[in-house]
């Protein structure tokens, strides 16, 4: 700075200020806006005057005098700064040299100095389900953004029921889903569309003749109809599980317990479509239902396994004078053939002489073969 150019400084007041090309002065001469500077030499006055600093490094532009520079000096905030307002229904993203960089929710606002740009916006109106792209959201996430909106994984298999503020808006099929933050209550429950299996373990039921027994139940079961499950019963399985109990309670305490044991699947088959009828009113199929396991108490069982005993004891001891008949019978034919063909006789003697005579060592014939023969007719009569 020469010694004229520091003379007429001194006489006309002012102050010389160097600024680099990161930094900006906001200069306010006797509380009004006077000017904005940029990068390199400028000169200020050196009374009643206020300055605020700010760097480039920020570029959005904070400051205690924004909205009065904004209302009071339009034309000096338009040649610096650039504003960006959401409408209602509507986000911005804001774009700095075509990447984002800040993210402006319905009314929001927002003011950014120009020499930090360039910038554009990007502009998505909100539906009711507050949804924004999925490919938008990731891009978000990778620039460090995701504070603006939450993100839902819906599982394969899987459906997603959106609920905004406690309304039910739409099924969501299984993936990832992304929502706006706000300040309103976003809920997504998720329900398993595929087959499965539901059990009733140690039920109790007391028979027709007073016997209590316990029974072990299974269903397969699927949920068709997502919303009605949901919105019909506050919980669908809890639901199904009643259904068993009460549809198998009512239908085998009307049956003695030997008729239980000896129409088991005809039992299954009734109780059954009680449960498939009660379910199907609130969206959930039913499968095959069955009635595994009925569990008798200990002086039961003792009981019945004596009656099984002795019902099998008395089959055995049938079976054995059924076979000591047929042996009997057959020995009385083999004597009346025997007596109306002695030739059929001697065979039977000779087949008794070789198996005695395989039982001993030596053997001695005394008289020939054909006295042995005749002592043997004469021991049979």
């Amino acid at each position: 700075m020469t010694i004229v150019q520091t003379l007429a400084d001194l006489v006309t007041g002012h102050t010389r200020v160097t600024l680099s090309e990161g930094q900006r002065m906001l200069v306010l001469h006797k509380g009004r806006f006077h000017a904005i500077l940029g990068a390199g030499e400028n000169r200020i006055p050196h009374k009643n005057c206020a300055v605020e600093m700010h760097a480039m490094d920020h570029p959005r532009f904070k400051s205690r005098y924004a909205e009065a520079l904004l209302k009071a000096s339009p034309d000096l905030a338009e040649a610096h700064l650039q504003e960006f307002r959401a409408a209602e229904g509507e986000v911005l993203v804001v774009l700095r040299d075509g990447t984002p960089h800040e993210v402006l929710l319905p009314e929001e606002r927002a003011v950014f100095w120009k020499d930090a740009g360039p910038w554009e916006v990007e502009r998505h109106v909100l539906g009711e389900t507050l949804q924004l792209p999925l490919a938008l959201a990731k891009r978000l996430v990778r620039l460090g953004l995701a504070t603006r909106f939450s993100t839902v994984e819906v599982a394969e298999g899987h459906t997603g029921l959106l609920t905004v503020d406690g309304n039910f808006l739409e099924q969501l099929p299984p993936g990832t889903h992304a929502f706006w933050r706000l300040g309103r209550h976003v809920a997504v429950k998720q329900v398993d569309l595929r087959l499965r299996s539901h059990e009733v373990t140690g039920q109790e039921i007391l028979t027709k003749d007073r016997v209590t027994i316990r029974v072990n139940l299974s269903a397969d079961y699927q949920v068709v109809d997502p919303v009605k499950a949901v919105g019909a019963v506050k919980d669908f399985e809890a639901a199904l599980h009643r259904a068993l109990q009460l549809a198998f309670r009512r239908t085998l305490g009307a049956l003695t317990l030997d008729r239980l044991l000896a129409e088991k699947v005809n039992v299954d088959a009734v109780a059954a479509d009680k449960v498939r009828t009660e379910m199907a009113e609130i969206g959930i199929k039913v499968g095959e239902i069955a009635l595994k396991d009925v569990i008798l108490p200990g002086e039961m069982r003792e009981i019945l396994t004596s009656v099984v005993a002795a019902e099998k004891q008395a089959e055995a001891n049938v079976i054995r004078r059924r076979e000591e008949t047929n042996a009997t019978r057959a020995l009385l034919n083999t004597a009346k053939v025997m007596a109306d063909n002695p030739v059929m006789l001697r065979l039977k003697e000779l087949e008794a002489l070789e198996s005695i005579a395989s039982k001993v060592d030596c053997l001695t014939v005394h008289n020939g073969t054909e006295g042995l023969m005749s002592d043997l007719v004469r021991l049979r009569d």
